[in-house]
């Protein structure tokens, strides 16, 4: 089997050649989006347990809360 010269980066996913001698570097945005995908399911059960707290009668208060304060009227 004919294995690739090139892998990708465990830590942003870009493709690196394997056969240059110099080190690869990771772009930090690159490397932030690569991490983000990795943690897109986590992400979105985290949204969806935000959204059921603020529909529970205490998520509906601290919306209150949050938005008297943001107004100065606290």
């Amino acid at each position: 089997m004919f294995g690739s010269r090139y892998l990708p980066c465990a830590e942003c996913g870009e493709s690196v050649d394997r056969s240059l001698e110099r080190p690869h570097a990771c772009a930090r945005e690159r490397w932030a989006d690569y991490q983000m995908f990795g943690l897109s399911k986590e992400i979105a059960e985290l949204e969806a347990g935000v959204l059921r707290f603020l529909g529970t009668p205490l998520g509906r208060f601290e919306t209150w809360a949050a938005a008297r304060l943001v107004r100065g009227q606290a």
